[in-house]
């Protein structure tokens, strides 16, 4: 009527806390980060077609950004905020693909579309704070 524990089998595996940033999260924000200062800088240039267009890209990108910082800090509004920009990303580029035929913006769509679909993950909702 021995009981044999062993350690492995025992050892409860520590589960991970809250607000531990993950590898993929910091490679969204890097990537996320860089798509909004480029953006950005084409509105501040004039680059879109209208003024309004250039204003509204600007604003946007403003809270892309704000929430890549929320998002490093893990945050819940961060989150929502790039989960939001990583979507629009998505359909904007599958559009400019439709319009122009060029593979870049299928393959930025695509990409964009496995970060969204990341950043929903149980596990990546979980550590949000």
């Amino acid at each position: 009527m021995t009981e044999d524990i062993s350690p492995q089998a025992e050892t409860p595996q520590p589960a991970p806390g809250k607000g531990t940033l993950l590898p993929g999260i910091a490679g969204i924000a890097l990537y996320m980060l860089f798509m909004a200062f480029i953006n950005a800088f084409g509105a501040l240039r004039g680059m879109f077609r209208t003024p309004a267009a250039n204003y509204s890209i600007l604003a946007v990108c403003t809270l892309l950004a704000l929430g890549v910082f929320g998002l490093l800090r893990m945050r819940r509004w961060g989150w929502a905020l790039v989960l939001g920009g990583a979507i629009f990303m998505a359909l904007g580029d599958g559009l400019f693909f439709k319009m122009t035929h060029q593979p870049f913006f299928a393959i930025r769509a695509a990409l964009d579309m496995v970060f969204f679909l990341y950043l929903v993950r149980t596990e990546v909702r979980d550590r949000m704070r």
